[in-house]
């Protein structure tokens, strides 16, 4: 059973809830109400052209053209005072920057996610990722503020080609978004911030382009509903 998918010329005054939507990420955030979600937290394609060791790609991987309008609309739709954690390609911090500032979002924190193991190996080996933490207007401190070096579990990539883990993501959540809140991530893949979402007691939506990642992220999610149910 799959959680359903919303079309993404649907426009209502409240923005869905616990819902993954099918299409592209620009397209669908336009047709939701600004300032109806309390935080995001998204890991987009880096415009690298990646390909895992398994041959597995990512769709809009091989520009950066959506960066801008993209971070505009999470902008738009995100509350006053609230927060978004991006992941990023090191290699592409000068568009995801403009992208960030262009769209009106402050940096307020860097984070680095620890791997025990070297992804690739170029001129260094890399051990880790990053995101940053972006604010909109002057969020409140959290009660708990995390460390900004988390440790990253190996997912397996079993569900998708970067999958994060959720227990990685978790703690995002439950310390900078309130409770009870909505979280969005625009280019969810195969569900993990959805997941740590739900598990954190809040609620999500999801923007996936690619049909296959969307059905296994819909999937994945409507098995998590019905275990809690």
């Amino acid at each position: 059973m799959s959680a359903p998918a919303t079309p993404s010329s649907v426009v209502s005054e409240a923005a869905p809830r616990n819902r993954i939507i099918h299409g592209d990420c620009v397209d669908v955030m336009a047709g939701l109400p600004p300032n109806s979600v309390d935080f995001i937290l998204t890991d987009p394609p880096y415009g690298v052209r990646y390909r895992s060791r398994d041959g597995r790609t990512l769709l809009n991987d091989n520009n950066l053209d959506w960066v801008t309008p993209a971070f505009a609309e999470m902008y738009r739709l995100l509350k006053p005072d609230s927060l978004c954690v991006s992941f990023y390609g090191w290699n592409a911090i000068a568009d995801f920057s403009a992208a960030w500032r262009e769209a009106g979002f402050r940096v307020v924190g860097h984070i680095v996610f620890r791997k025990r193991f070297a992804s690739s190996t170029r001129y260094l080996r890399h051990y880790h990722e990053n995101a940053f933490l972006l604010a909109k207007g002057r969020p409140a401190r959290p009660v708990w503020p995390i460390p900004d070096v988390i440790d990253f579990e190996y997912s397996g990539n079993r569900l998708h080609p970067t999958e994060k883990p959720v227990s990685a993501l978790t703690p995002l959540i439950t310390s900078l978004c309130p409770e009870g809140g909505l979280v969005l991530d625009p280019f969810c893949g195969s569900g993990s911030s959805l997941m740590a979402a739900d598990r954190s007691g809040r609620n999500w939506i999801g923007i996936e382009l690619d049909p296959a990642h969307h059905q296994t992220a819909s999937d994945r999610l409507a098995k998590e509903l019905s275990e809690a149910a």
